[in-house]
């Protein structure tokens, strides 16, 4: 694409932020706890017990089988053939710090999750044999002194309600911890913030919307998270904004980054990365489904003083968001990984751009890498911009900036 302007609104996203597929439930069933590696967030882990295992690919990986002949969550077609990293390999439950409940679905309350949320650690659930929703109340606050590991053994749905986010991570700090969140066997539904410190009203073409409201299930400030064999539907962040996202995940300055492994999303949406939103912070992503998200902004974004006379966010803004349909990534240096995934369905808002991903690296010091991966049925505007490498186009549902990309058997709309 040629750059148009897209350039200059890109290299400043960043810095402008840092100035503020239906899974049916009753198909839930369990599978045991592991025997794999401790929690710890840089020991190694090995896939939990009582699931299949792909035996094609280099690194075992768990493969839920229902009774259905369907997956618990994850692209059914399971294509990445490479390793997946230590951290998003399941993590050791066996020896739980809390387990919730006490072997009924009525023991399995929200005090009695909040109270095993608040203190950390490894929490597991005993709410007997069937399937269990447990209605979020309040937003639950992780610690962020410790590593926490959260898992639901394929029968536990967080619901928040349409009106309360779910999980938070609140760290003062900026990619300085090493403290990793890990959620596992889980699903969370109707997750929500909603918008809130106001862009300074005035007319089109200055940005609208809200300046803060993200992460409609978790929001993790300078904590890194694996998300495991989870499934995200129906989150909500704000609607409107030029840098607000993450209407399921919102990771913002995160030292190790996001992990996603064997998860689907459908049906999520936020102004900006209507499934993940991330600020900098590492992202990578395999075997996992991205279906029917919407990012809801409009215009994208950008600096222009002769078009805006209003400041927001130390800059004269315009354009209300928009950007990344499914997956969102801003910030310097920081890597994007897509293996085996089936990112489909997914829109951008009007007049924005990745309605599958996008990706600017500001300083083009990130790589973008996608393997065995079906990004295809995807609406918005895209372009291709990079640095070094053979690959100058990344397709019709991506915007990127980035030092180089890599496409390999993948199939990509707009990509020969």
């Amino acid at each position: 694409m040629a750059d148009n302007g897209v350039s200059s609104w890109i290299g400043s996203l960043a810095m402008r932020k840092l100035s503020l597929l239906v899974m049916p439930l009753v198909a839930w069933l369990g599978c045991g706890s592991g025997d794999g590696s401790s929690g710890d967030d840089d020991a190694g882990r090995t896939p939990d017990g009582g699931a299949v295992t792909d035996g094609g690919s280099a690194v075992d990986r768990t493969v839920t089988v229902l009774p259905d002949g369907g997956l618990f969550a994850g692209n059914p077609d399971r294509a990445c053939s490479g390793a997946i990293p230590p951290e998003g390999m399941p993590a050791n439950v066996s020896s739980p710090t809390t387990v919730v409940g006490s072997g009924t679905a009525a023991s399995c309350t929200f005090a009695a999750l909040n109270a095993a949320v608040s203190a950390g650690g490894i929490i597991t659930f005993n709410c007997g044999p069937d399937p269990v929703t447990i209605p979020i109340t309040a937003t639950m606050n992780l610690p962020i002194n410790k590593n926490t590991v959260i898992d639901g053994g394929r029968k536990v749905t967080l619901d928040g309600g349409g009106t309360v986010q779910i999980l938070r991570f609140n760290s003062p700090n900026f990619r300085a911890l090493d403290f990793r969140v890990t959620v596992q066997h889980l699903r969370f539904v109707n997750g929500a913030i909603a918008g809130s410190m106001p862009i300074p009203t005035a007319p089109a073409p200055c940005s609208q919307g809200f300046n803060a409201g993200e992460g409609g299930a978790i929001f993790m400030r300078d904590g890194n998270l694996s998300v495991i064999d989870c499934v995200f539907d129906n989150n909500k962040a704000a609607p409107v904004g030029p840098d607000v996202g993450g209407g399921a995940i919102r990771m913002l300055g995160s030292k190790n980054g996001l992990v996603i492994v064997g998860s689907t999303f459908i049906n999520n949406s936020a102004s900006n990365g209507a499934a993940v939103g991330c600020l900098f912070s590492r992202l990578s992503v395999y075997d996992s489904l991205f279906d029917n998200n919407t990012a809801t902004g409009h215009d994208a974004n950008n600096n222009d003083p002769a078009r805006c006379s209003v400041i927001n966010n130390g800059q004269n803004e315009i354009g209300s968001g928009g950007n990344g349909g499914a997956l969102y990534s801003d910030g310097a240096s920081l890597d994007v990984t897509l293996c085996g995934d089936k990112i489909v369905n997914n829109h951008a808002g009007t007049n924005a751009f990745g309605g599958g991903l996008f990706f600017t690296s500001n300083d083009f010091g990130g790589v973008l890498t996608i393997t065995e991966t079906n990004m295809t049925g995807n609406t918005g505007g895209s372009w291709t911009q990079v640095q070094s490498g053979t690959v100058r186009n990344a397709g019709t549902a991506v915007g990127t900036n980035a030092k180089s990309i890599t496409i390999t058997n993948s199939t990509l709309q707009g990509v020969p």
